[in-house]
């Protein structure tokens, strides 16, 4: 298996994909996987899931959110209110988001506090660094002590574009190490989304790894400009990278190996386990994480930013919204409805479980290593 520092680099790909083109192949595992259907509704597992996704680092949100300092993002992340900021330092931190005298919320959504975050129930107030600042009536309290009642703090770590949070425990320094650069620091935030679906947080995962179903589930709005079953499949760790080409990549035949530009001739997609995907598109790149709700729910949150041209020019902001919009409203909800129709049948008596080839390789490479840490 490789790590983060072996994937091919984009002229080996293109070549690693004009071999698959012309002799019509493609990358293929070569392992089996039986998922048994249970896994997909039973309550037990998924509390075992949400458990685990509370010790691992799981990418929160893209750097690009959080530009400026007092700049935050408040939502849920497997089950817990989190709040991530950016402080006067700098640094990017994240609290469980709750005042340590009613446990309220002290903040929602996205935004930018210059100074504090102030408690809409009793305001109390806590400074950008999770500090409690201030209690009004605070004679009332003789015994409170203010420096030992500050947000409770999750670990968090900014590398590469990506703030990574840890709900339990401490960031391996190994982790921090191979993390990989997905985003650069002039790529801005053009569009944030969330929407919810009633399926299993693992089948929306699965709809992203393979390009098996190209043909068949996209075949008026992905497959007129992509290929029959030709990717690239490479795992590294618990992690993966399919890489999807266009039909005009054909157009680099022509030019020297050394002045072939990837961009704009592939999608590349990579899974980071568990429960997020990083999507580099033609004019825009997304994170996506599958924030898990239940067994039967899932709410996907969306975060995408504006892409760099081959010249190192920021794409314009209304070419970007068309690329996600077609992307958005054609093969994603295509997908999307694909995850709830499985998820409708997992509990019939059909299937005992879901079955995954060699063509499904990072699906097995996904679910392998999510039995093994469980």
């Amino acid at each position: 298996m490789k790590d983060s520092n072996h994937l091919l680099n984009d002229q080996q790909a293109i070549e690693r994909i004009f071999d698959h083109i012309d002799n019509n192949t493609t990358d293929l595992g070569d392992e089996t996987w039986k998922e048994p259907v249970e896994n997909y509704f039973s309550q037990e597992r998924f509390n075992q899931e949400i458990q685990l996704l509370r010790r691992l680092p799981v990418p929160f949100c893209p750097s690009a959110v959080l530009p400026e300092k007092g700049s935050y993002v408040a939502r849920q992340a497997s089950g817990t209110p989190l709040l991530t900021v950016r402080g006067s330092d700098g640094e990017v931190r994240s609290f469980i988001n709750a005042c340590r005298h009613r446990g309220m919320q002290v903040a929602q959504g996205m935004g930018c506090s210059n100074k504090a975050f102030v408690c809409p129930y009793h305001a109390w107030s806590y400074s950008l660094d999770g500090k409690l600042k201030n209690i009004p009536g605070e004679e009332a309290f003789p015994d409170y002590n203010k420096s030992h009642n500050g947000l409770v703090q999750v670990d968090a770590v900014e590398k590469g574009g990506i703030v990574y949070v840890q709900q339990e425990g401490s960031i391996g320094q190994d982790f921090i190490n191979n993390a990989l650069d997905y985003f650069q620091p002039r790529q801005e935030m053009f569009d944030h989304g969330e929407v919810n679906d009633q399926t299993n947080w693992k089948l929306l995962t699965e709809t992203l790894l393979e390009g098996y179903h190209i043909k068949s589930l996209h075949k008026k709005t992905f497959f007129p400009y992509g290929l029959d079953n030709i990717n690239l499949v490479e795992t590294f760790g618990p992690n993966s990278r399919v890489i999807f080409p266009f039909r005009r990549i054909e157009k680099l035949r022509t030019l020297k190996p050394e002045d072939r530009k990837i961009d704009g001739t592939v999608t590349k997609v990579y899974h980071l386990f568990p429960n997020a995907s990083i999507s580099m598109l033609s004019k825009h790149s997304n994170l996506t994480v599958m924030e898990p709700i239940a067994p039967n729910e899932v709410k996907t949150i969306t975060y995408s930013m504006v892409n760099l041209n081959t010249s190192g020019k920021i794409i314009s902001h209304e070419d970007a919204k068309k690329d996600l919009k077609f992307v958005n409203e054609q093969g994603q909800s295509e997908d999307r409805e694909a995850a709830r129709a499985i998820f409708e049948t997992v509990t019939a008596k059909a299937n005992s479980h879901l079955t995954f080839g060699y063509f499904e390789k990072a699906i097995v490479n996904f679910h392998q290593h999510l039995t093994k840490m469980l």
